[in-house]
């Protein structure tokens, strides 16, 4: 191979080179879950990229890809509440870039919307929305508490064409003398439940003995009214027959005194008394 067949090979494989160049970077890619702003000279154009190939003028032009798929983002977030205890939250927020309007999104906030736009407004919507409770009710009121949130953010980031999908309050957590109040509290409660419930066992045994009496008084009035003389009467025979049927026979033989009796059988055997 000559010189000339060399030069007109190397020279084959630059055209060649640059035309593969050339046509490869008239083609872009955009990515499953992203939108294609296509930026001609710096400036975006309004037209949404969707997911494919798409073809642009190389060197004039550029496409920037951003990712439209739901994306959470977790932080902290301190706050007052309405009688000015503080409050950290612990927040967790779904959110995706609204598809068609993502060129105006580039335009107006560019691709660092989440440290510009979506954190502040996270700890501006936590701030404004716990101020109107007290520390007690973010706790008893906590999904009222979260809807509130989900509302104020999903207002203040729709206007940067951003949709907010879902928020959570991960956790409240309060300074340690108010949860040392809501200890004590909890406890005074249940001491005085437990003091409710005594005094309602006390009552009812109370009113118990109170008709367990009654009853037995009534009782003994019915036993006193059956009582007449005649009735004396007949359980004095009753106790008599039965003493009766009790006895042997034989005398006894002392008085209560201690004086003997004297038996017939012993009379007869004394001899006669000479006046």
């Amino acid at each position: 191979m000559n010189e000339q067949d060399v030069v007109k090979t190397i020279q084959f494989v630059v055209v060649g080179v640059l035309a593969f160049i050339l046509i490869f970077s008239t083609v872009v890619i955009v990515p499953a879950g992203y939108r294609g702003v296509l930026m001609t000279f710096g400036k975006p154009s309004m037209d949404t990229m969707g997911e494919g190939i798409h073809f642009k003028i190389p060197l004039a032009q550029t496409v920037k890809n951003l990712e439209v798929r739901t994306t959470k983002l977790e932080t902290n977030a301190d706050a007052a509440s309405r009688d000015l205890q503080e409050v950290q939250t612990t927040i967790a927020v779904n959110y995706h870039l609204i598809p068609g309007e993502v060129p105006l999104l580039y335009q107006e906030v560019g691709l660092d919307y989440q440290e510009r736009i979506i954190s502040p407004a996270l700890q501006e919507s936590v701030k404004a929305i716990t101020s109107k409770f007290t520390a007690e009710e973010l706790v008893t009121r906590r999904p009222e508490v979260s809807k509130g949130i989900h509302d104020f953010l999903n207002e203040r980031l729709s206007a940067y064409h951003i949709k907010v999908d879902d928020f959570n309050i991960v956790n409240f957590q309060f300074s340690e003398e108010f949860d040392k109040a809501i200890e004590q509290k909890v406890t005074a409660e249940q001491l005085k439940l437990k003091a409710e419930r005594d005094l309602e066992r006390i009552i009812i045994e109370k009113d118990q003995q109170i008709t367990q009496a009654q009853a037995e008084a009534e009782s003994l009035r019915l036993q006193k009214a059956e009582i007449t003389p005649d009735l004396l009467r007949l359980r004095e025979i009753e106790v008599a027959s039965k003493a009766i049927d009790k006895w042997n026979g034989i005398l006894p033989q002392v008085t209560g005194g201690a004086i003997p009796f004297i038996s017939l059988a012993d009379m007869n055997n004394q001899p006669p008394i000479v006046a």
